[in-house]
């Protein structure tokens, strides 16, 4: 009860802009959610290598943890980057989490994402500056800032970190999100400058994403074995020509087969594809709110 008049409370005192920021991150996450096809991860099809996920069940995760995506935008509004911001957010951030479980009846559905998202809204509540490479440095520095003693408990992603070297959402995060800069968002601008549709071309970035990044959500269910399969699958899907033609199709639908079979699903790379929509929406305000749950951007070609 508390935390919901908590969550009234700043619904009601934050700017346009907050409520901006908080709906474009929901849109991110809806938008990744229903591209489609994406192999082995939930899309319009059904659950992917998932057994325990849908995209009803995605989707309600993310409208459940957008009231704390608006928190964190309110909280991180013109602030220094610190100590007290680290933690402030690191604490809406387990309450979004509570949140998302709340709402997904336990599922782990976007515990990734809140933290890359919450980053990046704060990254862009602290300054003015909203291209996307500013806005990745400054979510940057807040990443890096050593959080409070918690107790925890060990995590997927420290298991990986430790057997395999895969820094995780956390070392993407501290390292200004390279693999969203430097490789999701030029992936997108390219595909749309062929005239690419978008649909297409968000699938071409989420694939180049995958064919270089050490998925952590791969690497504990496969090992490096899997995460091989992965890169692998995904590189041929791109050396064939790209989803949109009748090879990159087959390769794609080929990579897809592998990945269910050994019940694998790139999460890692689904998350940084949410945070390239969200970055690329927000530059420069060229990303508009529609009413279909997507980003609108301008589009080229057909599906």
């Amino acid at each position: 009860m508390q935390q919901a008049i908590l969550t009234t409370q700043i619904a009601e005192s934050a700017g346009l802009e907050h409520r901006y920021l908080a709906s474009l991150a929901r849109q991110a996450l809806v938008a990744e959610a229903q591209l489609t096809p994406k192999p082995g991860l939930v899309d319009r099809r059904g659950s992917g290598s998932h057994t325990d996920l849908s995209l009803e069940i995605m989707i309600r995760s993310a409208a459940a943890i957008e009231p704390f995506f608006l928190h964190m935008a309110a909280a991180s509004a013109s602030a220094r980057v610190d100590g007290a911001l680290r933690a402030a957010l690191a604490a809406i951030g387990r309450e979004a989490e509570s949140a998302m479980f709340n709402a997904t009846g336990g599922t782990n559905s976007h515990k990734g994402a809140i933290w890359i998202l919450g980053l990046l809204i704060a990254g862009a509540s602290s300054n003015q500056d909203t291209a996307p490479a500013r806005v990745a440095q400054v979510a940057g520095s807040i990443a890096r800032i050593p959080g409070r003693a918690r107790l925890q408990l060990v995590s997927h992603g420290d298991l990986v970190r430790v057997r395999y070297g895969a820094v995780g959402a956390r070392g993407e995060a501290c390292a200004c999100f390279p693999h969203v800069i430097d490789i999701g968002l030029p992936a997108l601008t390219s595909a749309r400058n062929r005239g690419l549709c978008e649909e297409t071309s968000r699938l071409t970035a989420l694939l180049h994403i995958m064919a270089s990044l050490k998925d952590t959500c791969v690497l504990y269910r496969g090992g490096s074995e899997g995460l091989e399969l992965l890169q692998r699958g995904a590189r041929a899907v791109l050396e064939a020509g790209g989803p949109g033609t009748s090879p990159g199709n087959a390769a794609l639908n080929q990579l897809d087969r592998a990945l269910f079979e050994q019940r694998l699903s790139p999460g890692g790379s689904a998350d940084l594809l949410a945070a390239t929509l969200f970055l690329d929406a927000l530059d420069a305000s060229k990303g508009t709110v529609r009413e279909d749950n997507s980003l609108n951007r301008g589009t080229n070609g057909t599906h």
